[in-house]
């Protein structure tokens, strides 16, 4: 990992955002690097936004700077582009491709499908990867393991300075009842990273 590394995750209530983070800052820990996160979590349980910052390094706040991001995880189309200002140039965007309709759209009809976003997100100089996270979901048996598919693909980059192989042992120590299933996303996450 270089001196540092800052890491925006963002999505909606109820995804796995923080504990993504949490993860990511226990593999910078378990490797003997300094790691800070912290939350904006507004309505999150009410599916509202949930942004968590990671910073690896010597950092003087917990809290990524505009324009200092090196990657952006985000679980859901719309909350990349929200977040856009906080990456630095040339930086990553790992996104999935699903789109989450929010309760306005349900109530407007107005027929969001996170497909404009991408295509706004295909358009700029950024270093994108697309993860089907719905079908990994699917093949992994539980919608619980997106945050895992998000990372793999993000450590097959190189996005994040962290190895598929060190989010796996981090995930060793989640629970026994999920750590198959978050091991296969996260090695499907890994492939997804190559197409």
């Amino acid at each position: 990992m270089s001196a540092s590394m800052n890491i925006l995750l963002s999505g909606v209530g109820g995804q796995g955002t923080v504990l993504a983070s949490k993860l990511l800052a226990r593999c910078a820990i378990a490797r003997g690097e300094a790691a800070h996160t912290a939350e904006t979590i507004g309505m999150a349980q009410r599916g509202g936004c949930v942004t968590s910052h990671v910073r690896i390094g010597k950092c003087f706040s917990p809290m990524i700077p505009k324009g200092c991001a090196d990657a952006i995880i985000a679980f859901e189309p719309a909350e990349a582009v929200r977040c856009l200002d906080f990456l630095k140039e040339g930086g990553w965007v790992i996104v999935s491709s699903a789109a989450i309709k929010p309760v306005t759209d349900t109530l407007s009809a107005s027929g969001y499908s996170g497909e404009p976003m991408l295509e706004y997100l295909r358009n700029l100089p950024v270093r994108l990867i697309c993860v089907n996270g719905e079908e990994i979901a699917r093949a992994c048996g539980s919608a619980k393991v997106l945050n895992m598919a998000l990372l793999g693909a993000a450590a097959a980059s190189g996005a994040i300075g962290i190895s598929p192989e060190e989010l796996e042992n981090a995930v060793a120590n989640l629970s026994p009842k999920f750590r198959d299933a978050n091991c296969m996303a996260i090695r499907m996450g890994v492939v997804a990273a190559g197409n």
